[in-house]
Formats: structure tokens, C-alpha cells, sequence
């Protein structure tokens, strides 16, 4: 168990481990990014109530006052109550094209009577950070922001521009920054390759298991079910009942698996993953590497939604609504499928799929809105080898795992555009209630990712001085 107290100004940290209490004080940066982040997570930036062009401002003020010149510090608001901050650290002239640290500062809504404690108020307790964003993203925010801010002030001079992004609407407002720039500030964030959320470390039972990079995303695609009817009195039913239709292809979809498909990523992630799994699991996870259509290990291995959901396509009911009145045949009954499609399945083939397992021409399948493509990036054996290799020096036998997000991020944006991303952060956090109530995360994972991310950086920024 992990306790930290902030004394003088938060400069110490205490960590308890059973009878064994263990006094450091906090480096500067340490104590930096705690700052920035606490400044963050004050500042609320949900849709319904709050700004990130607010927090935009306060971070560029931070950018600034740590010897930024202005023209490398920019706040586009490009939206009422919205911004994005972009700062540029500059480096040789050697050709080498910029690296991109990117984080969302927006939130997901948090209201002080569903919490114990207070969303937008940053409470450090038990060696524990609270408050709405501390997991996502402001976290990593507030680290890209420091280790620029630290490599400035040590004087080192990277080979190539290195731009730290805070962005709007990842969270899904209606002016998301990412695509908005890319559309009208390209110049801004143009980059060789960028670092995102998506990735991090594994822990099971405190133990770290794996360091996991994120170099693909699944598409989001939602699906209306529909059932249409002339209804009538419901004390003369009749077998053509628009709810029953319904149900009975949400019964159908409910029963039914895409089938499995790996790509390289996945390939790569059971690959690995088997080496630090229980016997069982990583036997099925070595197997279906080999045969794809191993029914055994597929079996065992969608026993584990999480597994599942590396596996295929995976489509689920969310919301169900039907009928006008207790006493009427139901005249419409209607049903939101949630679609997470493998980077390489097209979405048109999927309502297909979904329109054949159903098999009722009463019941129509529409597509809600259009998936965005998500390429996964390439995995680079020059970027994949330094994150290997600031991981051994921080963390020995860890190995690095990449992995497919089966949730969205602003990533999808950038590769779509042609800058390749991944998601990369060496924060070992255990469940941190992102998105629910007391959102958390242990203080001493956000210290030692902080140096991970500035180790890494810098080794990809140092390149032979001319």
C-alpha cells in the first residue's frame, strides 16, 4: 500500500509498505508536472459546463513563464469555450522531421453528487491523485509539458522540433481540435510520427507485467435496428409485433461472434503476451498465433472479453426503445448497436453481416454516422528498439507489447492524415476509474512516467551533433 503526504509545497513524498516507510523528496520536474497537472484537473473542461480554451491559456502561461518564446507558444480557440495549446521546442536544422506529443484536455462529464470527492478538485491522498481527467488525459498533458519544459532548462538541444499538443473534444464534443487543425493549422503539428494515449503498463497483483504500445485502433460504428408497424389495440394482438421483431434479432445478434481475424498488431500482442500469461491463457494465445481458426484456443481466449475483443469485430446492443402506450401495439421499436470494427474491415461489410444474422426483412439495419479509418502504424524496429530500451533501463525483464485500442482516440485523425501514432506513456496504473467516479491514479506510476517519457523522447531526439 502506497501513501504520500504533500509537505512543503510537495516537495516530499512518503511511501509506506507495511511497517517500512520509505522518505524522498521530489525532483523539480517531479514537483513541475505535479503542478501542471493539478492546475489541469482544477479547471473544469467537460462539454456541458467547462473550457478548455480556459486551460489552454493557463498552460501556455506555464509555456511562457518557463522561457518559451511566444511564437512557439500558440492558442488556437477555434470554437466558443474551445482551444488547443501547441508548444514547439526547437531543435537543430538537420532535417529531421518533428516529433508530436499529444494529449486531449477535455473531459468526460463528472457531477460532485455522483463523487466522494470533488471532480475538479485535485486531492492527493494515500500516495493517490484524484479528480476528473487524472487518468485521462490530463496526466499525460501534464507530462509532455514538463519534460519540454526540463529539457529547455538543462540546456539540451533536440535534432529535430519536438511540439507538445493539448487538444479539444477527443472526449466527443462537437469541435474536435485534432481534426479541426489538421484541416487548418496542419503547419502547427506536422510531425514525422506522434506519441499518444493508448498505451501503458500492465500491472497485475502490483506486479508491472508488460509496457503496451498502441499501433492500432478499432473503428467506431454505430447501426439502428428499426422495426416499423401499424400497431392497433393491444386486446387484439397480432404475431406482427414491431417489438418482437426487434428482440428476436437482438437475440440473434447477442448470439452471435465475427469471426477471428489477426493483423500484425494482435499477431505481435498474443505473440508476447503469452510469455507473461498463466499456462492455460498463453497456451491458447500461442496456438491461435498459429492456426487463427484453432476452435480450442479460440474458446479459451474469448472466455476473457477483453481477449475477445482483440480477436474480431465485436457489435453490441446499447440502448432500446419501442412502442407509444401501455395499451397500443407497438407502431416503431428501435435499438442502438455499437460496432468495434477491426482496422481492416470495411463497415459496409459488417451491416451486411448484420442484416444476414438477423435475417427479417422487417427489421432495417441504418448506419449512424460513418467510421472513421484508423491504419495502424508501422512498427518500426528504430522506434520500437528505444522504447525496449528506456523500458530495460527503468524497468528490467518488462517486456514491450504492442497492442490494438479497441476503444477510439484522436490518433485515428493523425493517421488518417499520414502521420503515423502511438500510444506510449510507461504508466503503470491498476484500474483507475477513468470516466466513473473518483477518478485515480497512483502518484508514484505518474512520477516514474514522467522519466520514462523523458528518457524516451530525448533518445529520439538525439541524434549525433553535426
Amino acid at each position: 500500500m502506497r501513501r504520500s503526504l504533500a509537505l512543503l509545497g510537495g516537495l516530499i513524498l512518503v511511501i509506506t509498505t507495511g511497517a517500512t516507510a520509505q522518505v524522498r523528496n521530489l525532483t523539480k520536474w517531479e514537483s513541475t508536472a505535479r503542478d501542471l497537472l493539478r492546475e489541469l484537473i482544477e479547471i473544469n473542461t467537460t462539454e456541458s459546463a467547462g473550457s478548455t480554451a480556459k486551460a489552454a491559456h493557463a498552460m501556455a502561461a506555464r509555456a511562457l513563464a518557463a522561457g518559451f518564446p511566444k511564437e512557439d507558444v500558440v492558442v488556437v480557440e477555434h470554437a466558443p469555450r474551445k482551444g488547443n495549446l501547441i508548444v514547439r521546442l526547437r531543435g537543430r536544422s538537420t532535417g529531421r522531421r518533428p516529433i508530436l506529443l499529444l494529449s486531449h484536455i477535455d473531459v468526460v462529464e463528472a457531477k460532485a453528487e455522483d463523487w466522494t470527492l470533488p471532480p475538479f478538485g485535485f486531492v492527493e491522498k494515500d500516495g493517490i491523485f484524484y479528480g476528473r481527467g487524472v487518468a485521462d488525459d490530463k496526466d499525460e498533458g501534464a507530462i509532455h509539458l514538463a519534460l519540454i519544459m526540463r529539457m529547455k532548462a538543462e540546456g539540451f538541444v533536440p535534432d529535430r522540433d519536438i511540439i507538445v499538443a493539448l487538444t479539444a473534444d477527443e472526449e466527443g464534443g462537437p469541435a474536435n481540435g485534432v481534426e479541426w487543425l489538421i484541416a487548418n493549422r496542419r503547419d502547427l503539428i506536422e510531425a514525422e510520427y506522434a506519441l499518444n494515449e493508448g498505451g501503458g503498463g500492465r500491472v497485475r497483483d502490483g506486479a508491472r507485467l508488460s509496457n503496451d504500445v498502441q499501433a492500432s485502433e478499432k473503428k467506431v460504428q454505430n447501426f439502428r435496428l428499426e422495426v416499423t408497424n401499424p400497431g392497433g389495440h393491444s386486446s387484439v394482438p397480432v404475431k406482427d409485433n414491431a417489438i418482437t421483431h426487434l428482440g428476436d434479432a437482438l437475440v440473434k445478434l447477442g448470439g452471435f461472434d465475427f469471426p477471428i481475424r489477426l493483423n500484425d498488431v494482435t499477431r505481435a500482442y498474443f505473440r508476447r503476451s503469452a510469455a507473461i500469461s498463466p499456462a492455460p491463457i498463453a497456451a491458447a494465445m500461442t496456438a491461435i498465433v498459429a492456426n487463427p481458426a484453432d476452435p480450442a484456443a479460440a474458446r479459451v481466449l474469448a472466455a476473457d472479453p477483453r481477449y475477445n475483443s482483440q480477436l474480431r469485430t465485436t457489435c453490441v446492443a446499447t440502448m432500446l426503445e419501442g412502442g407509444h402506450a401501455t395499451n397500443a401495439l407497438p407502431q416503431r421499436a428501435r435499438a442502438n448497436v455499437n460496432c468495434r470494427i477491426l482496422p481492416d474491415e470495411s463497415p459496409d461489410d459488417v451491416q451486411r453481416t448484420l442484416e444476414r444474422v438477423i435475417g427479417n426483412p422487417k427489421v432495417t439495419v441504418t448506419p449512424v454516422g460513418r467510421a472513421n479509418d484508423s491504419p495502424p502504424s508501422p512498427l518500426t524496429e528504430s522506434l520500437m528498439g528505444d522504447i525496449e530500451r528506456v523500458t530495460a533501463d527503468l524497468w528490467p525483464g518488462v517486456p514491450v507489447i504492442p497492442t490494438m485500442s479497441t476503444g477510439a482516440t484522436d490518433g485515428l485523425y493523425l493517421r488518417n492524415a499520414g502521420i503515423p501514432v502511438y500510444g506510449v506513456s510507461g504508466l503503470f496504473y491498476p484500474d483507475t476509474g477513468a470516466h466513473g467516479m473518483n477518478e485515480r491514479v497512483p502518484a508514484e506510476a505518474f512520477y516514474q512516467g514522467l522519466e520514462f517519457m523523458f528518457r524516451l523522447v530525448k533518445r529520439l531526439s538525439s541524434g549525433p551533433v553535426p
